[in-house]
């Protein structure tokens, strides 16, 4: 199997070859449960989703058009996937946050921030409210814009932006708090 290409690894996936779709799974699933991690609240939630979202991805992988990357694709597919699954988690309660004032980042986080650990950081980031989480990692890891994240997670266009606003001042306090 050396020397696949990409384009025949995705066809013989989508020809549902058992073995080149366990070699996809190989190649991709370390970097996915890492995603899949960012969303999770606990290791079992994680696998939970990768799975589900690898059997998404074989299922659709016909429709992967190399019009992009690969993994750019499969990591969309576990994003979507962890979004879903929190989507069902949260589908009866609803939350409502009103709009936080608009604060300046502290000059002294930035000196802070550079001498914490990566797993500090996630750490950190782990511990807020779930909703506040999901907005900050989306927004500031994957990159989607507001209007993108309300329609996902089923809220405002004020809510994300809200929820992004409280989720840095409760970093910014976590922060200021775990180094004096």
């Amino acid at each position: 199997m050396e020397g696949l290409s990409e384009r025949e690894l995705v066809e013989r996936c989508a020809a549902d070859e058992r073995q080149y779709q366990e070699l996809l799974y190989r190649k991709y699933a370390a970097d996915m449960y890492k995603v899949c991690m960012m969303y999770a609240e606990n290791k079992a939630d994680a696998s939970d989703i990768l799975q589900e979202s690898f059997i998404k991805v074989f299922k659709n992988i016909h429709r992967f058009r190399f019009e992009g990357s690969l993994r750019g694709w499969i990591r969309r597919t576990v994003v979507h996937t962890a979004i879903n699954a929190y989507n069902k988690k949260q589908r009866d309660i609803q939350v409502v946050i009103p709009m936080s004032e608009s604060g300046e980042v502290d000059a002294s986080i930035d000196s802070i921030v550079g001498e914490l650990e990566a797993n500090d950081i996630i750490k950190l980031v782990n511990s807020l409210p779930q909703k506040a989480r999901e907005v900050l990692k989306l927004y500031a890891i994957e990159g989607y814009k507001h209007k993108e994240i309300a329609a996902l997670l089923g809220i405002t266009e004020g809510t994300s932006k809200s929820q992004f606003s409280r989720a840095k001042k409760m970093l910014q306090t976590s922060i200021k708090t775990l180094h004096g």
